[in-house]
């Protein structure tokens, strides 16, 4: 049960838009990043360590939950049709920001999708995620992995940044900080991807599992029920945005294409 929504109306002026953004961006590099120092890395978030802690902090908690069986059982099945469809929207050779670390092959399939004359950076604010994900890509040279918070501006530029499965995550002021700098990070004709939970239909049969399991663990999670993504943008007119939803509306991608300079 898949729906494709254009949240500005504009068709026409999205598909000239989008037919620009896959044109090689001329002149257009994200710079090289050097290591930052220890005394310029971030604190693990308050609401991280409170509400997260057992998820992604503990250490045990981690190496049995980072694992690709444990991904696909979380989003029901729905893991590769959701990861190929973020895919789809960034080119091979392109300049691209994966703004958390993701769980099970996520970055080793970015990496290898980017391909070798891409380049791929990961970003995460916490030391644990950090290091995992520098043992999946240490296989790739195109991909490095930073310890930084997504929330925080890097001074660095994108042809793609690909969100997947953060926002749900943190709490509203944190949504906004994340999504304007993310949409801050990307040049002009280049575009954000976020794929990430959405209210489902109502008479999903998972929604009231859903809603549970929220309740209990993901205290953030259902604004999403009651918020488009483009709403937490503090200048989302900058940007066309298009949506589509997923397995009876409880997953979405919506795409933030930034316009080409005339």
């Amino acid at each position: 049960m898949d729906t494709t929504v254009n949240l500005t109306g504009a068709q026409n002026e999205l598909q000239q838009i989008s037919r620009r953004a896959f044109q090689p961006l001329a002149g257009v590099r994200a710079k090289t990043p050097s290591k930052p120092a220890e005394a310029e890395a971030p604190q693990v978030p308050i609401y991280l360590s409170e509400t997260y802690d057992w998820a992604y902090l503990n250490p045990r908690n981690v190496r049995l939950l980072d694992r690709e069986l444990v991904v696909a059982t979380i989003l029901w099945g729905n893991h590769n049709r959701l990861r190929q469809s973020a895919f789809e929207e960034i080119r091979p050779g392109q300049q691209v920001l994966q703004s958390s670390c993701v769980y099970g092959d996520f970055s080793p399939a970015l990496a290898r999708h980017v391909g070798s004359k891409g380049r791929l950076q990961v970003f995460d604010v916490a030391p644990i995620q950090v290091e995992g994900c520098r043992r999946k890509l240490k296989d790739f040279p195109q991909a490095t992995v930073r310890l930084a918070d997504a929330a925080e501006p890097s001074g660095e530029f994108y042809d793609a940044v690909c969100c997947y499965f953060l926002i749900h995550e943190v709490p509203a002021d944190y949504k906004r900080k994340i999504i304007d700098t993310l949409l801050g990070s990307v040049v002009p004709g280049g575009k954000v991807v976020f794929v990430d939970y959405h209210k489902p239909h109502f008479a999903h049969p998972l929604k009231v599992v859903t809603s549970v399991v929220f309740d209990t663990l993901e205290p953030f999670a259902k604004e999403l029920w009651h918020n488009e993504i483009a709403e937490y943008a503090n200048a989302p007119g900058g940007f066309v945005w298009r949506k589509q939803t997923y397995f009876g509306g409880l997953f979405q991608k919506v795409t933030a294409c930034r316009p080409t300079t005339s």
